[in-house]
């Protein structure tokens, strides 16, 4: 006899995590991806510019991102930031792979095993990918990253308009200080 008490307790279980997983890798309302996505282009050395606060990154400085390719198809991720706390350069190292087409600007990312969460690149230098402004899976996570320490006011104006827009908070970002660029890690 089938217990339909525990068929139902499973798809609970079932759709709910699929509900999280979705979560995980949903979009804030508002937020697109770009379109036209270069990957080869968008490969290398990013400097965080800004950001909201996350325990992950909390107390750090200097904080890069580092994209390549992976054997099987996937970005490496090296995020890299000075703790001044423990007077010493952090390490992380992810991987991401895009949620749907490779030319939309959409991927997942993770650094905790299976859990991913959205990496949407909503606004980008086309013409030589020198900015990018980033979303998480919901309006607490935001980022504006360039390729060089520092970046254009007008740039810096035009993320803090648009994502104000979009519903993040951007009354709490957190401007990081790149005094260490020199240092090796």
């Amino acid at each position: 006899m089938i217990n339909v008490k525990m068929i139902n307790s499973k798809a609970v279980l079932l759709f709910s995590s699929l509900f999280i997983l979705a979560a995980c890798t949903g979009k804030p309302d508002g937020v697109v991806a770009v379109e036209d996505f270069e990957l080869d282009r968008y490969l290398g050395k990013w400097y965080e510019i800004a950001r909201l606060d996350h325990s992950f990154e909390r107390g750090l400085s200097n904080i890069t991102a580092e994209y390549s390719l992976r054997d099987d198809g996937g970005v490496k991720v090296i995020n890299s930031g000075f703790s001044i706390e423990d007077n010493e350069w952090q390490q992380a190292e992810g991987k991401a792979y895009f949620v749907n087409q490779t030319d939309s600007g959409h991927l997942k990312v993770s650094f905790f095993g299976p859990f991913y969460g959205s990496y949407i690149v909503f606004e980008l230098d086309k013409e030589d990918y020198q900015y990018a402004f980033i979303s998480g899976p919901d309006t607490s996570y935001l980022w504006l990253l360039a390729r060089q320490s520092q970046l254009d006011k007008k740039v810096i104006e035009r993320f803090v308009k648009r994502s104000q827009e979009l519903g993040f908070n951007t009354s709490e970002l957190i401007y990081v200080q790149h005094d260490r660029t020199g240092e090796s890690r």
